[in-house]
């Protein structure tokens, strides 16, 4: 299977597992300054050279080289799968992608056929009952990750054990998880653990949200669009996401962890 959604700096400082929705932009573009000194110039996701990414044929081999080795400092970020998913729907589901269009074509007309979302449109200032739509995509992406219907379950909200899994599956091993709520103060450690060309100021730097600006904005705190189903379904999805990453499934509204992940634990657990 290789290490599908791994990144790494040309210069070999730093290995990253990506993880959608958990500020991967950011990392990304952090990842390549370090290199050069510069942003990349538009979305790192579209980047084809200044950084290894494995669905790059010919950086697979270096890669793999070094994730095999143990030796480069090798890190992922997670998030509150509360607010993760939540992200997920406004971006994917209700916003317009960069290209002008919906996310993956006619998903989201299946998904107002099937299920009865409704998400508005730019004409209508995306104007539509955020908490009923929310709800029943929750019911399509448990569909999708439950039973692989009505299509396999898509990156962006599948469980983020499920991505950080299939790399020490295949014997990949990580040197720090950190928190998207607390992300200066972990990625400040991952740089410092990195022996990287340039030097980075994180206070300088933006945050590259590419999903910002063409979609809807949160209504409603995040308690209200989670019933007890709802919470139901989360739980059903992201059981492991909360226990290993010591997020507060209790209160939706508490975004912050509450306690360190323990490292020994991800791997025992996603390893097997």
């Amino acid at each position: 299977m290789g290490f599908p959604g791994v990144w790494m700096t040309e210069s070999g400082s730093m290995i990253y597992r990506v993880v959608p929705k958990c500020a991967c932009s950011t990392i990304g573009q952090i990842m390549f300054y370090s290199d050069h000194g510069r942003f990349f110039d538009g979305d790192i996701h579209d980047s084809t050279d200044g950084l290894h990414k494995w669905s790059q044929d010919d950086s697979q081999k270096v890669i793999e080289s070094a994730v095999l080795g143990h030796k480069t400092p090798t890190f992922t970020c997670v998030r509150n799968p509360y607010s993760r998913i939540l992200s997920s729907f406004f971006d994917k589901i209700a916003g317009i992608q960069r290209n002008g269009r919906r996310y993956r074509g006619n998903l989201v007309p299946q998904l107002i056929q099937r299920y009865g979302i409704d998400v508005g449109t730019p004409e209508n200032g995306f104007e539509f009952d955020q908490i009923a739509s929310f709800r029943r995509f929750l019911l399509f992406a448990r569909d999708t990750i439950r039973w692989r219907r009505p299509m396999d379950p898509d990156i962006h909200w599948s469980a983020m054990s499920g991505h950080i899994g299939t790399f020490i599956a295949n014997g990949g091993q990580y040197n720090r998880i950190f928190f998207t709520e607390k992300f200066n103060e972990g990625m400040q450690q991952v740089l410092k653990g990195s022996k990287t060309p340039n030097s980075i100021d994180l206070k300088d730097v933006p945050r590259f949200n590419e999903s910002e600006g063409h979609g809807p904005k949160r209504a409603h705190k995040v308690s209200d669009y989670f019933d007890d189903l709802s919470r139901h379904l989360i739980w059903e999805i992201y059981k492991d996401d909360f226990q290993l990453f010591r997020y507060d499934f209790d209160d939706p509204d508490n975004k912050m962890p509450i306690g360190e992940v323990d490292l020994n634990e991800v791997h025992a657990k996603l390893g097997r």
